[in-house]
């Protein structure tokens, strides 16, 4: 488990074992069973999460009682709530396996130490920032400007394995259509 924290970091930033182990001293383990919360709406948001293995998906409940599906998170992937995170606020969304999961949980003050003590974590989070700000473009000119049709094929290709791992009303929810359509896009593909 911890080597697949290593492997991850290091595809950004060399480590040496010491300067790893002060980084896994700041890392909990946590395993977290299918269905259940790592964080709830309206709740404080301590920790982001480095999933080692399973899935999450991230929610967003409106008022109208509508669920949405903002990400889902798979292995070596890291999710939360960051507006609450770093704003140490309540929670606008929740996490929520869905699948058995382990992760590696992270405080907001774990993460100002490792980015104060070690300058290649300061590095990696901020390729991992990167990375996430890239991402969430993408989903949201995807929305604007590609029709259903366009966003599945998009799913296709960026997360093939997800479609198998994912019930349909979820995968439905995230592309922002009826489980209808998603069926008939399933089967046209």
């Amino acid at each position: 488990m911890q080597e697949k924290l290593r492997q991850h970091i290091e595809k950004i930033v060399p480590l040496t074992d010491e300067e790893f182990a002060l980084v896994l001293s700041h890392f909990v383990p946590k395993t977290v069973k299918k269905k259940d919360f790592l964080i709830r709406q309206g709740e404080p948001v301590r920790h982001c999460y480095f999933v080692v293995s399973g899935l999450l998906t991230l929610i967003y409940d409106d008022d109208s009682g509508k669920q949405h599906i903002v990400s889902f998170a798979m292995e070596d992937w890291w999710e939360s709530d960051y507006l609450a995170y770093f704003t140490q606020t309540r929670a606008t969304m929740s996490l929520q396996c869905l699948e058995d999961t382990v992760v590696y949980s992270l405080s907001l003050e774990g993460y100002q130490l490792l980015c104060s003590q070690l300058r290649k974590m300061e590095h990696f989070f901020l390729q991992k920032a990167n990375a996430g700000h890239i991402g969430s473009q993408r989903r949201i000119l995807s929305f604007l400007t590609a029709n259903a049709k366009e966003r599945y094929k998009q799913l296709l290709q960026r997360y093939p394995t997800l479609l198998q791992r994912v019930p349909k009303a979820l995968l439905a929810s995230y592309l922002g259509v009826s489980r209808e359509t998603l069926s008939r896009l399933w089967h046209s593909s």
